[in-house]
């Protein structure tokens, strides 16, 4: 059988054999008594590169995430945040059991709050209504197509919170990605933000892991929440030392995801029968409709399967593509070779 062209997510990414090595040889000691050292280097590293005070690793970015939410929160709090987000959608009502904070929602474009409805959204000191605890925004967009948020508009955002004494937290799973797609250190789009949680098994390709950043303060008690959460790890350096090498050597490399994304897309957008937007996806995540082939993507994705090309539906009608680290030019074109038979084959009919 062919090998898998898997676009499903870049979360399905290998570590390098580097990171192989590094974790094999890597020095440990047990971090819940703050003794192991390749957990320290990653977390220093980590503040530094998105320019908060410290870092905290945590296995994955719905933990980040979710210790974000309980450490800025008090009970029966609500959240602002934008009606298609990660920590809305995908984190198993983690705002509500864990923090037992009210989500409330405002609908974006591509991730964008409007500062207006941001303000509107911010409760009144009224004795009927819950207090606005916390700002939550997310760089890139996942549900958006891996939509960027300019500085300047994550410091619009941030600046309504703030002149209200709300913190803003930053869902920046794959926010490297966006500072590749602006040309930007990663740092003026985290500066306007207290806290980010940010990736490293997604694109950046390590096994598993993330961090939270922010004041040292914040990071102090950030760890304690992470501790209640099951999250106090031990010899976690060996996971660490992958983190290292994916901090300094696979951030640029982003930018070659971005352009076999933006060949696909535009290969996509020529086959009669798909809708999609070629170039409204600056980074690595497309969305494509099948609506007018008559097919849900659900049948679509099987089909897609069956030639050896993955990807996920997120909708009746659309299909998202995500491309990685581990995905080559040759196998982004083979990919736009199957689609195009299927979706010729489905027309026949």
């Amino acid at each position: 059988m062919a090998e898998l062209i898997d676009l499903r997510s870049d979360t399905v990414t290998k570590p390098t054999a580097e990171m192989r090595k590094a974790m094999a040889a890597a020095e440990v000691g047990d971090d819940v008594y703050g003794e192991d050292p390749t957990i320290q280097k990653l977390e220093r590293i980590a503040a530094e590169k998105i320019g908060k005070e410290a870092a905290l690793f945590v296995p994955s970015g719905t933990m980040g995430n979710q210790v974000a939410a309980m450490t800025h929160l008090q009970r029966g709090e609500e959240v602002v945040l934008e009606a298609e987000s990660h920590i809305f959608y995908y984190e198993v009502g983690g705002l509500a059991l864990l923090s037992g904070a009210q989500a409330r929602t405002i609908t974006g474009r591509k991730g964008f709050m409007e500062p207006e409805r941001i303000a509107a959204a911010i409760r009144p000191d009224d004795l009927h209504f819950p207090r606005t605890g916390l700002l939550c925004l997310e760089n890139t967009h996942n549900r958006a197509g891996g939509a960027v948020l300019t500085a300047e508009q994550t410091g619009l955002m941030a600046q309504v919170a703030h002149e209200r004494g709300i913190p803003v937290h930053l869902d920046g799973a794959r926010v490297f990605n966006a500072a590749i797609a602006l040309g930007t250190d990663v740092r003026e789009l985290t500066a306007p933000v207290d806290s980010v949680m940010f990736c490293l098994s997604k694109g950046l390709a390590a096994p598993v892991g993330s961090l939270l950043a922010g004041k040292q303060e914040f990071i102090d008690k950030a760890r304690k929440v992470r501790k209640l959460l099951g999250g106090g790890l031990r010899q976690a350096g060996i996971l660490a030392a992958a983190g290292i090498i994916a901090l300094e050597q696979m951030v640029d490399r982003l930018a070659e995801d971005h352009a076999h994304a933006r060949l696909l897309a535009a290969e996509l957008a020529n086959i009669p029968g798909l809708t999609i937007d070629p170039d409204a996806y600056p980074t690595n995540i497309l969305i494509c409709s099948v609506a007018k082939l008559g097919i849900s993507a659900q049948r679509f994705s099987a089909l897609l399967a069956q030639h050896g090309v993955l990807a996920n539906p997120i909708s009746a009608t659309e299909l998202r593509f995500v491309t990685h680290t581990d995905v080559t030019k040759n196998q982004i074109i083979t990919a736009i070779n199957i689609i195009n038979q299927i979706v010729k084959a489905i027309n026949q009919f």
